[in-house]
């Protein structure tokens, strides 16, 4: 049985807790000090274009362009490089910058203060933290310390110069972290406002993207058709004939005996095709899904399946209808071609619909290698798209295959959800 790693509640879980803070401090500050780079870089930038301001009158016409063009691009791979930057380090994802050069001229320029001011204090408070916290464990290592008078109003006491080292530093420590912390959130704000795309530029692309996924299910309700097709004209078709063959042999004989057994064959293919014609209505859209939720609809997929199939929810409430039935058909299709091509021993189905989003994980144990864009996830790939969601496949050689699929429960407000009848 494949085994899902999950974050538990165990010591190392809440170690992980207690140090999640400390690296995301430590890979603030690390931003900074890159940003503190590229703020020299643009500096010496800022130089080049004055001086190409300057020297333009004198160049050979043909030679203009050239310059002029190298400065440009100069700019643009600052902009691209301090962007990677903030995503890498900040956490403050990745910016889909505008093609033009300006907007990114304009972004470095404007956070070059901040950058040269936060560059500046950080590894002074960083000095200063070490000489307050090595001054103060030298002198609990050597026995050297003594006591400080402080002077407060109405009062007067005499502290450790190791707690005060100690006490200094952490207070330096905690400035600097609030400084590396706002400098970061100005860099973030400044690359969404001035890189990134405007509200027409999303509007554009929100329009495109309608009418892609749009097309998309048209594309992908054709191809159910012609499934749905399939499955009546090779299954329940061919036994419709042959039952009717059957009826007819025995409705013509003058024979009693052949006739009852040739009833009796009817009888058992009619069985087989009312099985058959369950199977595509199931295959079509299963009852379960509306009566009794999305959950009690995987448990029934996983024990119709030849594999072991362990399904894991953990929702908090029933999801709405749309959302509900994509993660069913992808749930369903990911079972099955783990069934069909992946050789796999067992399959593990994961949701849930922590931080905003009904998230669905199917892994299994199979040689791996599966094509993202074959079988029949593709049509599932445009319905999750359509509900503004990510459908992803990781299957390397070898294995294992995992097929995620993450839709946003804000993207559907249905006020009937599966199972909440």
């Amino acid at each position: 049985m494949p085994e899902w790693v999950g974050d538990g509640d165990g010591p190392r879980a809440w170690a992980r807790a207690a140090a999640a803070p400390l690296a995301r401090a430590g890979r603030e500050l690390t931003g900074t000090l890159l940003g503190l780079c590229t703020a020299a870089l643009t500096l010496v930038w800022v130089l080049a274009a004055a001086a190409a301001l300057v020297c333009a009158p004198f160049l050979p016409s043909r030679a203009r362009p050239r310059f002029r063009g190298a400065v440009t691009r100069w700019a643009v791979r600052l902009g691209d490089a301090d962007l990677a930057r903030l995503a890498r380090w900040t956490g403050g994802g990745t910016v889909d910058p505008r093609p033009e050069a300006a907007p990114r001229v304009a972004y470095l320029l404007l956070r070059l203060p901040v950058a040269l001011v936060c560059g500046y204090l950080a590894p002074t408070a960083l000095l200063l933290v070490a000489v307050f916290v090595g001054g103060a464990a030298l002198e609990l290592f050597t026995g050297s310390g003594t006591n400080v008078p402080v002077l407060m109003p109405g009062a007067r006491m005499h502290v450790s110069s190791i707690n005060v080292g100690l006490l200094m530093g952490l207070l330096v420590l905690a400035a600097t972290w609030l400084v590396v912390a706002l400098a970061s959130a100005v860099d973030r704000a400044l690359a969404r406002r001035l890189v990134g795309p405007s509200d027409e530029d999303l509007l554009h692309r929100r329009i495109d993207e309608l009418t892609s996924t749009r097309s998309g299910i048209v594309r992908a309700v054709d191809e159910e058709r012609r499934r749905i097709e399939r499955d009546l004209h090779d299954g329940v078709q061919q036994r419709v004939v042959a039952l009717a063959m059957l009826l007819g042999r025995a409705q013509r004989g003058h024979d009693p005996e052949r006739a009852a057994r040739l009833v009796r064959q009817a009888h058992t293919e009619t069985r087989v095709l009312l099985d058959e014609l369950r199977e595509v209505a199931w295959r079509v859209y299963p009852t379960a899904l509306d009566t009794l939720g999305l959950e009690s609809a995987l448990t029934e997929v996983a024990e119709r399946s030849p594999l072991p199939v362990e399904v894991r929810a953990d929702l908090s409430s029933p999801p709405p209808r749309e959302l509900a039935t994509a993660v069913y058909f992808v749930a369903r299709e990911a079972i099955t071609n783990a069934v069909k091509h992946a050789g796999a021993g067992a399959v593990i189905v994961h949701l849930d619909d922590a931080d905003g989003a009904l998230d669905l994980r199917v892994l299994d144990d199979g040689r791996g290698g599966a094509d993202p864009a074959g079988g029949g996830l593709t049509g599932l790939a445009r319905r999750v798209r359509a509900l503004d969601g990510t459908l992803a496949v990781h299957s390397p050689r070898g294995g294992p295959t995992t097929v995620r699929a993450v839709l946003p429960l804000t993207t559907i407000r249905s006020p009937h959800a599966p199972g909440d009848r």
